[in-house]
């Protein structure tokens, strides 16, 4: 069953989907994102880069190619670009932005934290103000919110954001979320300047961009816990994402 969608416009979104034992996850967010881009009319990918999953993720994404990629010489929906193993959530993106056909890019989670049906919001937003990055935000603005996380993870979470704009200053609400639309040069751009490869990575993205004059608005979103699977972050991430909140403060 190959879908296709005509674009509304010249744009093109890609969406980069890094991924790690989520074959449980896959299936489903690439059925969202697929859903949502073609009743909105928007010419979309998804390119999934895969650290050497050993639960079969791979194995999935190729189910899923073969569902939803037209025959040639139609541009493919789905790609997959693996590689050998877990080499951190930024080179992952640099990874995967390197086959991105679209002048648009997304990055979100694959564990549905991030919801596709926002991205019509966000898209809207862009364009409203012609902005380079939209970020979503789960602490400000009507709808924002987050569900399935206990106390302690908010307090982590809240506590983060709250250094990063007592150091930094970024002029955004939520510097640690991950789910954000960027014009293609723009995020080339950054990318190349930022040095963060782990969990820091997506705060010194946001503050770098910041600092180079490149205009950001908020979109609330409401972040929901991962469905399957354990989450990633830990102690070591937490003393990892201080360690650069000062790093960062230091060198921009």
């Amino acid at each position: 069953m190959a879908l296709a969608s005509k674009p509304a416009s010249g744009d093109k979104y890609t969406v980069l989907l890094p991924t790690y034992n989520e074959r449980k996850n896959l299936p489903i967010i690439i059925w969202l994102l697929a859903k949502t881009f073609t009743e909105n009319n928007i010419d979309w990918e998804v390119i999934i880069i895969d650290d050497g999953s050993p639960d079969g993720t791979q194995d999935i994404a190729k189910q899923l190619m073969s569902v939803y990629n037209s025959p040639s010489p139609s541009p493919p929906h789905i790609v997959l670009k693996p590689r050998s193993g877990k080499l951190g959530l930024g080179t992952a993106y640099v990874h995967g932005l390197q086959f991105a056909t679209g002048n648009y890019v997304v990055i979100m989670d694959a564990d549905f934290s991030h919801h596709p049906s926002a991205l019509p919001r966000f898209i809207a937003t862009q364009k409203q103000g012609n902005y380079d990055i939209v970020t979503g935000t789960r602490y400000a603005g009507e709808g924002a919110g987050v569900y399935g996380w206990d106390l302690k993870r908010k307090l982590v979470s809240r506590g983060a954001n709250l250094l990063a704009d007592t150091v930094l200053r970024p002029g955004v609400s939520d510097l640690t979320g991950s789910y954000r639309l960027y014009r293609k040069e723009v995020l080339q751009k950054v990318i190349s300047s930022t040095q963060s490869k782990g969990y820091t990575f997506q705060m010194e993205m946001m503050v770098r961009a910041k600092a180079m004059g490149f205009r950001v608005a908020e979109c609330p979103i409401e972040f929901v816990d991962r469905v399957y699977g354990e989450s990633k972050l830990g102690g070591s991430e937490i003393v990892e994402y201080a360690k650069g909140v000062f790093s960062l403060w230091a060198a921009v």
